[in-house]
């Protein structure tokens, strides 16, 4: 019989799970004192790895001296606000200010309301429509699930958000003809820089440039879900910087805190932040209870100076570069039928007689190497920035015994 837990993303009816009871650095370890090694960084997010006492202490501290407390009109919290200007000063737009939200998801919801509501501020209220792409994952609350372009993660859950559609993922073609239909109701367009949780397909620089075009020609603001590839995924604080491309807003979540507390948020830029402080008299009627909760944002703190301290940011491109070269060496030899990423974050893509579940199942229970299956074709990866060279050789070992046993 299931336990009590509804568990996320998992079939209701299963019984057992997998107990982690312990982690270090990019080692796990399950409840029967298996070490294996974690090469999803959990889900995305934790760059710096597990059992850092650093961070413990520090939201130890905190939560002993103000655990938590609002931030809706008239409070604050010091951490809040000096997480903000931080984030400010790596962020990827200049002079942004910072909504915090507890997850991506929220992110997600957040800036699909802040894209309307200053858009409406800014006397160009009958701008709703959202478009988004196949193959985006922008969460699973109600606005994330409606932009969703995974359709099973739709499949069942509509109604959806209004006036949200999706083009395909990688033509801009698709995206200017419908500018061209309909720019003048267009509120914004959302785009992962790296398709992530749909499979790790990275945008071009090209392709980024052509939707900042679009947007500026049709008077909408440019969405980047950085959930993701912030915080140092592709080697730069974020993929705005590595693509050179500067949106209206992005989201993050996952790895400002590298998960030691639920923490999300969204830069805004100078243009909707315009709109939104145009009337001294408008209202933001928009937040969550925990927005700018002092415990959590007090480990962004922490997990910023450990990133900048231990240089991790420039560590993701060697994590990616060696992971890269194991997988590409086991294209070119046939053991897999592609390899394909940008900085720290890659897949392998299968052969069609090789199947994603068995070859992950085959890497946890053989190799002790955890890595996420997507379908039945892809396996992804996306390891702790402090993984050691050796730890991706045996990611990479692992892949090809799977492959060796699923062909």
């Amino acid at each position: 019989m299931p336990g009590a837990f509804l568990h996320p993303f998992a079939k209701p009816t299963r019984e057992s799970f997998i107990r982690i009871v312990r982690g270090d650095g990019a080692c796990l370890w399950t409840a029967d004192g298996r070490e294996v090694i974690d090469g999803m960084a959990s889900l995305w997010y934790c760059a710096i790895g597990h059992g850092r006492a650093e961070m413990a202490d520090a939201i130890a501290a905190q939560a002993r001296t103000l655990a938590a407390y609002s931030t809706f009109d008239p409070f604050t919290n010091d951490p809040a606000e000096q997480l903000a200007e931080e984030l400010r000063e790596i962020g990827p737009i200049p002079d942004a200010r910072v909504f915090y939200t507890c997850s991506g998801s929220e992110a997600v919801d957040t800036v699909m309301k802040l894209a309307r509501i200053a858009h409406v501020q800014a006397g160009q209220g009958h701008r709703k429509l959202i478009i988004s792409r196949v193959r985006g994952y922008h969460g699973t609350a109600y606005g994330g699930t409606s932009a969703q372009g995974i359709a099973p993660n739709r499949e069942n859950f509509g109604p959806y958000v209004d006036e949200v559609v999706q083009v395909p993922a990688d033509d801009l073609e698709a995206i200017a003809t419908l500018m061209s239909e309909r720019g003048s109701e267009v509120a914004a367009i959302i785009a992962e820089p790296v398709q992530g949780a749909g499979g790790i397909f990275p945008a071009t620089t090209e392709y980024l440039q052509g939707l900042r075009r679009l947007c500026d020609q049709h008077g909408a603001y440019l969405v980047f879900d950085e959930v993701i590839t912030g915080f140092g995924r592709l080697g730069s604080w974020f993929a705005a910087h590595h693509f050179g491309v500067t949106p209206d807003f992005v989201t993050f979540a996952k790895a400002v805190t590298s998960g030691y507390q639920p923490l999300g948020g969204v830069f805004v830029g100078p243009r909707p932040t315009a709109a939104l402080e145009a009337d001294s008299d408008f209202f933001l009627r928009h937040g969550f209870t925990y927005s700018g909760h002092p415990t959590a944002c007090a480990a962004g703190i922490t997990n910023l100076a450990i990133m900048r301290r231990e240089g991790l940011v420039e560590r993701a491109t060697h994590v990616g570069e060696r992971l890269s070269a194991g997988l590409q060496a086991l294209a070119a030899d046939g053991t897999i039928h592609h390899a394909r990423g940008l900085g720290g974050m890659w897949a392998a893509g299968l052969h069609p007689e090789q199947h994603a579940m068995v070859m992950r199942d085959h890497m946890f229970d053989v190799s002790g190497v955890v890595c996420r299956a997507l379908n039945a074709d892809s396996l992804l990866f996306c390891p702790p920035l402090v993984t050691t060279d050796e730890q991706i050789d045996r990611i990479v070992d692992a892949v090809a015994a799977a492959a060796a046993t699923a062909s």
